[in-house]
């Protein structure tokens, strides 16, 4: 990862992302999903770790029955 990703800029354009809002959230592709799910568990320290941050990050369901809100 370079620097300017780290710091949350554009690469291709030199600019920094507007801030996202509760809408934004529903904009996320599939392939988003998957990469930030990917991400939490390579970085969790065990399985309640690992649910615990996909379940704060909208990326699974509180409620088995019930499908995850970021979903797409």
């Amino acid at each position: 990862m370079s620097i300017g990703a780290k710091r949350g800029i554009d690469e291709e354009t030199g600019s920094i992302p507007a801030p996202r809002n509760a809408a934004d959230a529903f904009k996320v592709s599939d392939d988003q999903v998957q990469k930030a799910r990917m991400i939490v568990a390579k970085n969790s320290s065990d399985s309640e770790d690992l649910r615990e941050l996909l379940d704060m990050l909208g990326l699974i369901s509180s409620n088995p029955e019930q499908p995850p809100p970021v979903a797409r």
